[in-house]
């Protein structure tokens, strides 16, 4: 008798479970991007929205959230209660906001859970076609020798490339002053013109404009040479080496076998030849990481880069 009582509670229990499952393998799986269309998460999220709707039987939406400088959208998904969310974030979001903004409206380990890593990213160095350098040692000289001049413009105060442009500062023993812009375009735009004569900017976006012939890349930051006429900082002498990501997160209460399904099945479409080439043709490396080196990497990560933010003692309301 207590046996069929136990077993007419349970089932109906398990039924309710494998219903929950169902329901969320066939709502719309959302893919949040913090940022405008067009960048470099965009361009990442709607590659994996396209290879992951067949693999998981269900429509896969990109959806991109803009303000705050991403922070909007963080704040937004960390008070929401969908647990069939996901969002592609960068470091600006998940390792600098967090260090430097008073109120910054979420916590990124109490709010949200890695799943997998789907592209890295380097950093370059560029001149203006008018400053009359070619190589980074130069470039250090020019600055040390005008010192009125020498600013190095970023895309944003606060950004990855901002403190990179510090990293390669300190490691040059160089005074310079570092300029935040609004965005990429506009740095771009001051350094082909001659109104800054050198930045610091993602490779994905400067590249165009040194192949163009508008301004020239000095160095990149990889291990190695992603350009074969370009060095690396190591290879022009400087002991630096960094490298951004683009990680795929879930809300924090998305439940586990949800999540793991998911960590899985973006591992295997990142390994795929053709969403490979696609992140190649973007400018963008492709990462193939299981969740749990995604977890490795981001404590390496956070190792590297959270002293030297913590060193630069920016704070924003």
């Amino acid at each position: 008798m207590n046996l069929t009582r136990r077993t007419m509670i349970t089932l109906p229990a398990l039924a309710a479970v494998s219903g929950l499952a169902r329901a969320q393998a066939q709502a719309p799986l959302r893919i949040v991007v913090p940022y405008p269309p067009g960048g470099a998460s965009d361009r990442s999220a709607r590659v994996l929205a396209e290879a992951l709707q067949p693999r998981m039987g269900t429509t896969v939406v990109v959806e991109n959230i803009t303000g705050a400088g991403g922070r909007l959208a963080m704040r937004q998904l960390a008070s929401q209660a969908d647990p069939n969310v996901i969002v592609m974030a960068n470091p600006a979001l998940m390792v600098v906001a967090p260090l430097v903004y008073k109120n910054n409206g979420y916590d990124p380990e109490r709010d949200f859970q890695p799943l997998s890593q789907v592209s890295s990213y380097e950093f370059a160095a560029a001149v203006g076609a008018a400053v009359p350098v070619r190589e980074l040692n130069h470039l250090m000289a020019w600055m040390k020798a005008n010192p009125d001049k020498a600013n190095i413009g970023v895309p944003a105060t606060g950004s990855l490339p901002h403190f990179f442009a510090l990293m390669w500062a300190q490691a040059a023993s160089a005074r310079v002053e570092v300029v935040g812009y609004k965005g990429s375009a506009p740095l771009a735009t001051d350094l082909v013109g001659g109104h800054v004569p050198a930045a610091v900017d993602t490779l994905d976006a400067l590249l165009p404009l040194h192949e163009a012939g508008k301004l020239r890349i000095l160095a990149t930051s990889g291990p190695q040479r992603s350009l074969k006429s370009i060095p690396t900082f190591q290879e022009a002498g400087m002991k630096l080496s960094a490298t951004g990501w683009n990680v795929a997160f879930a809300k924090a209460g998305m439940p586990a076998p949800h999540a793991e399904r998911l960590a899985r099945e973006i591992t295997a479409v990142m390994a795929l030849p053709e969403v490979r080439d696609r992140f190649l043709q973007a400018k963008s490396e492709p990462v193939s990481a299981s969740r749990e080196a995604t977890k490795k990497m981001l404590a390496a990560f956070g190792a590297q880069w959270v002293p030297v933010i913590q060193q630069a003692k920016l704070q924003f309301d």
